[in-house]
């Protein structure tokens, strides 16, 4: 019988580019506050800085979401280059 040892991955520690769009959303948030339009503003304003901010944050998400597909793909490569 042979006798093979498995090694188990470990996590990397933080994943900074996660840490980098949660710290980018929040930006959003802040800078959106900052610029809400006043009562003497156009109305097109407000809905013009909310789907401005949605637009950001969903960017973010598509970036992120295509980052964790990209790395699954790194680590399905490393995993079949080593045979198992």
């Amino acid at each position: 019988m042979r006798h093979e040892s498995v090694t188990i991955p470990a996590g990397n520690g933080i994943d900074w580019k996660g840490l980098g769009y949660l710290i980018s959303i929040g930006s959003v948030f802040f800078l959106g506050a900052i610029a809400w339009p006043k009562s003497q503003d156009p109305w097109w304003h407000v809905p013009a800085l909310v789907l401005g901010m949605a637009t950001s944050i969903l960017g973010m998400a598509c970036r992120y979401k295509a980052h964790l597909d990209q790395q699954r793909e790194i680590r399905k490569a490393k995993a079949e280059a080593h045979g198992r």
